[in-house]
């Protein structure tokens, strides 16, 4: 099978993997450390031998060559094999661990310490534009950019099922959530919360359960690497910020999946919505991948002033702007000229789904499916020529 090249890039010491189920963990591990030594939780065989003793794990481990590679696969299912990969790392053999999970939960309800610094952590998101040798911006919209749905010979299929995945396997078999019909009242409620600034009592009315219960249905879905939450930007702020944060789904496909169509829902609604979340999972990835530090916002005065993504750190500082009109209106650029003259130094660019590039009142304005194409870590965020 053709493996599609990731810009993730392997670190040389041992390291945790984090990402969703479907982002590629395994297909990536297996192409990228072709020769480590590979133990997978999801097999039974190998799930009950290590659960009965984790000690079995040193054995083996102990028994390869010094300085191999040992991955772990979805070590979330058996965080008392940590203890044992800290001690290894601790005699000094050279051995390098790699730790995949899709899920932090039982990690931190455990209060494992991830190694106690032994291990950096890197995640692995959904396919990025540029790494496709195609890419469809409308069936991104349609289906977003998992892998797991990219190879599917009917994507729709696939998404249907993905929601009901976790509610089985993660959900119900882990016994986080007593109430998988309120549980599943929240997934379609805070669905419509995607590229907002989340309201957790409007949810929870929606959903017809406790603000407490949807702050911790909230705090699963992280858990669970579905979705994450975006914070303002407070920076030297000359206006008073916004409180709340953003809310996003991990994928515009699963947000589509999740969303609740009906005769009084807009299509220009969802479809502005997925293509912000598809901007956003962009830029999310190329920050955890580009190796100068990068960290991703959105801004928000009390006074309503507004930009969709501020990225700042290390490898720069731009505030994005994404519009789903064809056509460019000045005053589309409210909030970036707001921005702009609080912050200066800052690079804006709005984002719209026309085909020309353009240049209004000083802010470059670039075809969103261009954009995404040309997004790569290995460079800094192009905002036009």
């Amino acid at each position: 099978m053709e493996i599609t090249p990731r810009f993730l890039q392997p670190p040389a010491q041992s390291f945790f993997l984090f990402g969703p189920r479907g982002t590629g963990k395994t297909t990536w591990l297996r192409d990228a450390l072709a020769e480590a030594r590979f133990f997978d939780l999801l097999r039974a065989d190998v799930y009950r031998e290590l659960a009965a003793r984790p000690e079995r794990l040193a054995e083996a481990v102990l028994g390869l060559r010094k300085g191999a590679t040992v991955v772990v696969d979805e070590v979330q299912r058996l965080p008392e094999l940590l203890p044992v990969v800290h001690d290894l790392i601790e005699r000094k053999h050279g051995y390098r661990f790699v730790l995949t999970g899709s899920s932090a939960r039982k990690l931190r309800r455990q209060e494992t310490d991830l190694l106690a610094g032994r291990a950096v952590v890197r995640t692995l998101h959904p396919f990025m534009a540029a790494e496709l040798a195609a890419f469809d911006l409308e069936a991104a919209l349609r289906s977003g950019l998992l892998p797991l749905v990219v190879a599917a010979p009917d994507p729709g299929d696939v998404l249907a099922a993905y929601a009901g995945l976790y509610l089985e396997e993660e959900v119900r078999a882990e016994a986080m959530v007593r109430n998988i019909g309120g549980f599943s009242r929240f997934l379609e409620a805070v669905s419509f919360s995607h590229g907002s600034v989340l309201n957790v009592a409007a949810v929870a009315r929606e959903a017809q359960v406790q603000r407490k219960t949807v702050a911790g249905y909230l705090e699963l879905l992280e858990d669970l690497l579905l979705s994450f939450r975006l914070p303002v930007f407070t920076r030297r702020a000359r206006r008073k910020p916004a409180a709340h944060p953003k809310f996003f789904f991990f994928d515009a496909g699963v947000f589509r999946s999740v969303r609740p169509r009906g005769p009084l829902d807009r299509r220009e609604e969802i479809d502005g919505a997925a293509l912000e979340g598809l901007v956003a999972q962009h830029l999310r990835a190329w920050c955890a991948y580009t190796p100068a530090e990068a960290e991703l916002f959105y801004w928000r005065t009390r006074g309503g002033s507004e930009v969709d993504f501020v990225v700042y750190g290390g490898a720069g500082f731009w505030a994005i702007e994404v519009k789903n009109g064809r056509r460019v209106d000045r005053s589309d650029l409210r909030g970036l000229r707001a921005f702009r003259e609080d912050y200066p130094e800052c690079e804006p660019l709005l984002l719209y789904r026309g085909e020309e590039t353009l240049r209004v009142d000083g802010v470059m304005c670039r075809p969103v499916s261009e954009f995404l194409q040309s997004l790569r870590p290995s460079g800094p965020i192009a905002v036009g020529d």
